[in-house]
């Protein structure tokens, strides 16, 4: 029978990892008011969608790591507006298949994002951060509706003084829900 400290220590194991822990319950309700009032350059609203999927979830497990961790297995923010992608992540593992099949103009904003310049919206532009998979924990047979996601630093600096870790600037926050039946606590 699989329990949720098997969950920890499998993530215990990934390089770049500093601390794993279940997330406190009372602390999603407040996480989710932080994200509502996230907003970009030049008051650009932020949605983090993969907050809100990850926080929804019967189980979420935070991860505090650093920059050796390995990579989003997908991009991990969008602008968009009227549900066009305006500009987007390129991972620096897919930027090749991505130049392969780009078949319009584009604009490097920085080397792991692209704006789409022909491309426009209605004016109500939204970066978008989408729930994004966690191989990890679908290891764990069982383990169903798994993803993960980045909360805003707001969220982070919350996070970690709700569960008793500093702020550190070179260390960055990962939450990952997922939904297990019969996992046992």
């Amino acid at each position: 029978m699989v329990k949720l400290q098997d969950i920890v220590d499998r993530i215990k194991l990934m390089d770049g990892t500093h601390h794993v822990f279940p997330l406190k319950g009372e602390c999603r309700e407040k996480i989710l008011d932080i994200e509502k009032n996230i907003t970009a350059t030049a008051g650009i609203r932020v949605s983090n969608i993969g907050v809100e999927e990850c926080l929804k979830r019967q189980y979420v497990i935070c991860i505090i790591k650093d920059k050796r961790f390995r990579p989003p297995p997908e991009p991990t923010l969008k602008l968009v507006s009227d549900d066009k992608i305006l500009g987007e992540e390129v991972l620096p593992n897919a930027k090749e298949q991505f130049l392969a099949n780009v078949n319009e103009s584009i604009l490097w904003l920085s080397e792991e994002f692209v704006m789409y310049p022909e491309r426009y919206g209605g004016g109500k532009e939204c970066f978008v951060m989408p729930p994004v998979s966690f191989p990890e924990v679908n290891e764990f047979e069982g383990s169903a509706n798994i993803v993960s996601c980045s909360p805003a630093p707001p969220s982070d600096m919350y996070i970690r003084s709700t569960h008793g870790y500093e702020d550190d600037p070179t260390l960055a926050t990962i939450l990952v829900g997922f939904d297990f039946p019969n996992l046992e606590s």
